[in-house]
Parts: C-alpha cells; sequence; structure tokens
C-alpha cells in the first residue's frame, strides 16, 4: 500500500492523553488516547470494497496483499502512523452517559487523497480505556450487518461512513445476543470503516460537561477549520455557522432515512456524527411493514424513544445537547436557539418535498397535505411493505382506473384478505383523489417512471437477507455477502435476475433473532 499519503492531524493538533497504559479509566483534558489494536491470531480476508480502496488511495491488487491483511485486522501498525481511542461522552436515551469513548473503534490514520481527507477506523479491534466493561470485540453477525449496511446506504444516496473491509479474527468472541443470560462464542471480525473524521456530537459535550473551555475552543476551531474551511468571520460567527451547518446536514440525512425506510436504531448523541453521516450500525433496521412506531431496538422496546416516526425529533432534541455543548464560546442563546427553531420547520418542507416525489409528484397543489397525510394514515391499517409500495406505485398510469391502480400495488400487502369492505374503501378513496392529482402533472407516465425509480429503491437491505448472509457465513460460506454487496451497488436497478429479493419479508423473519429486533451487541 505504497500510496497511502498519511496526514495525522487530529493526533497532531488536539491535546493527547499522555498515559499509554490500556486501562479503563476516566480520561480527562485530552481528545484522545493512543492504543493499538489487539492482534488477532489467524486474520482472514472475507471482503473488500474496491471502490472504497481506491477512494482512500489502495489499489485493487494491494486489497489481497498481506499488508492489507494485517493492516485492516489490526495484526501489524502501518509505518508512521500511531493508532488512537477517540474520547467524548453523550446522551444514551436521553440521559446522560458521562466519559463515553471508542469503546470498540481504533483509529488507524488519517489520509489524504485527491485532495480529500479519510480517517481509517476499525470496529471490533479491541480493549480501549474507554471500553468500559467491554472487550472492545465484534462478532462476525454484527460485522456482515454493518459492512453491507454502510455500503447499501451510500448507493441509496443516503450520507454515511463507507466500509472497506471485512475481515475475521480466527478468534471466539463471547456475546449475550438477546441480553437474556444465555451468552455464547461466536466468530470474531473486524470491520475497517471510513469516514471524513469520526468526531461526533458527544465529543463536544464532553469538553462543556468538565469545564474544559480551552480545549473545547481548540477543538471547534480545529474542526471548522480542516471540515468546514467555507467558514469564515469572526470566531464567534464561525461558531455559529458550524452549527447551522451541523443542523443542517443532520436534517438532511433524515429526510433520507425516511425515504428509504431505515431505522437507526440507537440515536445516542454519542452516535451523531457532525458531518451529518450515517454512523454506527449497531441495531438498525429497516421499514418492512410501514409502522412509524416500530423500532429494531430491543433496549427501546418499551419506550420506543428511537422508532421511525421519532427520528425527527430525537435529531432535534440531539442538536439541542451539540447547542449547550457550543452556548460557552457562543454565549448567547438567541442564535442557537434561531437555528434550533427553523430545524423542525425546514424538516417538514424537505419531507413534503421528498414525500411527493416519492409519490411522483412534482409540482404543488392544494391537495397534497391531504394525499400525504392520508396516505400515511392508510398505510397502517393492514400490513402494508413499504419498499414494495412505492416502486409499484410507479407502475400507475394516468388513465388507470382505481381498480387498476389497485392492482398494481397490491402485492405490497402482507395479507391481502384484510383488504375489504373499510380498508378497501379507504384505498379506493385515497387512489381516486391520487389518479385525479396525477393528472395535473405535465410530465409522461414515461417520465414520470424515471423521476420515480430514481427516489423509490427496488431493493434495500431488508433485515432478514442480512441473516441469512450471517447464516450462510457462519458456515464459512461468503457467496450472500457479496451476492447481496453486489445487489446494493444498483438498488434502484430492475436487475431482473435479483428479481426474488424484490419481496416481502417471509413469515419465518416476523419474530426470529436477527430479522425483527435486535440489541445494542449486533
Amino acid at each position: 500500500m505504497k500510496n497511502l499519503k498519511i496526514n495525522n492531524r487530529f493526533t497532531a493538533e488536539l491535546p493527547t492523553d499522555p498515559e499509554l497504559t490500556n486501562e479503563v479509566r476516566q480520561v480527562k483534558n485530552t481528545l484522545f488516547s493512543f492504543v493499538n489494536p489487539t492482534k488477532p491470531s489467524n486474520p482472514k480476508l472475507v471482503h473488500a470494497s474496491e471502490e472504497v480502496a481506491e477512494l482512500v488511495g489502495i489499489s485493487k491488487d494491494e486489497i489481497r496483499s498481506e499488508e492489507f491483511l494485517n493492516t485492516f485486522s489490526g495484526k501489524e501498525i502501518y509505518p508512521e502512523t500511531q493508532p488512537f481511542a477517540m474520547c467524548y461522552a453523550g446522551h444514551q436515551f436521553g440521559n446522560w452517559a458521562g466519559q463515553l469513548g471508542d469503546g470498540r473503534a481504533i483509529n488507524l490514520t488519517e489520509v489524504e487523497n485527491n485532495n480529500q481527507f479519510y480517517t481509517l477506523q476499525l470496529k471490533g479491534a479491541g480493549k480501549t480505556p474507554y471500553s468500559r466493561t467491554a472487550d472492545g470485540l465484534a462478532v462476525l453477525r454484527s460485522s456482515i450487518r454493518e459492512y453491507l449496511c454502510a455500503e447499501a446506504m451510500h448507493y441509496l444516496g443516503v450520507p454515511t461512513t463507507r466500509s472497506l473491509s471485512l475481515i475475521l479474527s480466527g478468534d471466539q468472541v463471547l456475546r449475550d445476543v438477546l441480553y437474556n443470560g444465555n451468552p455464547a462464542y461466536e466468530k470474531g471480525a473486524i470491520v475497517a470503516r471510513v469516514a471524513p473524521s469520526f468526531i461526533r456530537f458527544g465529543s463536544f459535550e464532553m469538553l462543556t460537561a468538565r469545564n474544559e473551555l480551552k480545549n473545547l475552543k481548540q477543538f471547534v476551531e480545529f474542526t471548522i477549520k480542516h471540515y468546514f474551511p467555507e467558514i469564515t468571520g469572526e470566531p464567534k460567527e464561525q461558531y455559529i455557522q458550524f452549527f447551522q451547518k451541523v443542523a443542517d446536514t443532520t436534517r438532511e440525512m433524515i429526510v433520507h432515512w425516511q425515504r428509504v425506510g431505515f431505522v437507526h436504531g440507537v440515536m445516542n448523541t454519542d452516535n451523531m456524527s457532525i458531518h451529518g453521516i450515517t454512523i454506527d450500525y449497531g441495531p438498525y433496521g429497516w421499514l418492512e411493514n410501514y409502522d412509524p412506531n416500530w423500532t429494531p431496538n430491543t433496549t427501546d422496546s418499551q419506550n420506543r424513544r428511537y422508532r421511525f416516526g421519532n427520528q425527527p425529533s430525537v435529531a432535534q432534541w440531539n442538536l439541542f445537547q451539540l447547542a449547550n455543548a457550543l452556548y460557552p464560546l457562543v454565549n448567547e442563546a438567541a442564535p442557537l436557539e434561531k437555528i434550533l427553531d427553523s430545524f423542525m420547520n425546514n424538516f417538514e418542507k424537505d419531507y413534503k418535498a421528498m414525500f411527493l416525489s416519492k409519490l411522483g409528484l412534482f409540482t404543488s397543489s392544494e391537495t397534497d397535505d391531504k394525499i400525504i397525510k392520508g396516505l400515511e394514515e392508510i398505510l397502517q391499517l393492514s400490513e402494508t411493505d413499504m419498499t414494495i409500495f412505492f416502486r409499484n406505485l410507479s407502475q400507475v398510469k394516468k388513465e388507470d382506473s382505481v381498480e387498476e391502480a389497485f392492482r398494481k400495488i397490491e402485492f405490497a400487502f402482507y395479507l391481502p384478505e384484510e383488504i375489504k369492505e373499510q380498508i378497501l374503501d379507504a384505498w379506493q378513496k385515497w387512489l381516486s383523489v391520487y389518479l385525479k392529482r396525477l393528472n395535473s402533472e405535465i410530465l409522461s407516465d414515461e417520465e414520470r417512471v424515471i423521476k420515480m425509480n430514481a427516489i423509490n429503491p427496488k431493493y434495500v437491505l431488508r433485515n432478514y437477507m442480512a441473516q441469512l448472509a450471517i447464516d450462510a457465513a457462519d458456515k464459512e460460506d461468503y457467496f450472500l455477502v457479496d451476492e447481496f454487496f453486489q445487489l446494493l451497488k444498483n438498488p434502484y436497478d430492475e436487475q431482473p435476475e435479483s428479481e426474488k429479493w424484490f419481496a416481502k419479508r417471509p413469515d419465518w423473519a416476523r419474530t426470529n433473532v436477527g430479522c425483527s429486533m435486535l440489541s445494542c451487541s449486533s
């Protein structure tokens, strides 16, 4: 990997933890601690992304090298680098959790390629000073889910971290998948992740909570200088602009989540990136039947704080915590409050435009709000597959009758026998209004199909699909890992040879572990 251009700005310019022992402890007056990955006993490459490798300056041939395997499994330290774990805090499920930090993530280095900077990070590479009571390792199960989902999200057009490689460690890791007192050994694995940086809302929360205001100022200015160079002006104005940028990109990310039916499952402030990218794929899930109250996280099953329909509100709440962290630098509440107050209004405008585009409606009408609200309600009357419904809706033509339009979307119903009487009547009424609205559009049916199919994916990483890949990989069969990786690189294309994956969740997956809800160890 001779072309890797190392540029360790984070560790060169920010306060360092002077203690080098890898003991779990409270780490103060610093942003990171140097720590080496735990050496795996027998690493084996399962899969790697050639596109992401090229992004950071690694060739296709180098992916198959022993140096690549050793570097991205944590077995060897790349020359002129010093791995580190970041120190940050956060709110978890709405409660202040204090110091958290990279408990099972280790940043290898920062690299520069084509005038862009990337941080290379290993997830599951072993214990750090922030591992609390855990071992810092990860299992193949959760690693496959992260590896595939990050790349799937990228190709869906959702801002996200990227996946470089998935490597088996050769070691066994003890995990209690359901937190029910029945731990078992599973195969260990490491995912190499790539992002502009892994700076989180909680990074700033920690410094303010500890009253480390000198470090807070230095860190905010470091972040603006390197990641938001377009921000200029007096320092106070820069801090406000920085908060505005984070609010804007966060809002855009959430709109994309709602567009494709993605549920993060654990939107703690330590899992929120200042770049507005999806980060930390733990107990995530894809909305299969349209249910705004669904959460994939077993830990969240009672309060459902992180349910699909609540993601915009949680994002605003998390931004409020970031505003509190930045307040000592701004020393004025009004400009921060203005940004927070406008967040939901801006989100609702963006959401409406996004939802109308999913419906193939690209001009405005006074009936739009009624059409959106009506559909959101009717989708919940009987289990309806979100992805299939919106994809098949593009097949409806302007001249269709209500009955013809209904036949084109009925494949999305999980229980077609329920679609009768009041439910059938509700669908017929909505389709009648929709067809009338469709006929007011200037675009032809052919033009509209192209636009709708570029917004409504045909293929997403359904929970049962990920579980099938995991089950096969446990038997050292990685065919499905690669098949899904390739399939999800073109999620908006028809791909007729892969039509079997354009299907509703099978009955066996309704309540199966890994297919419905997951724990934070997932």
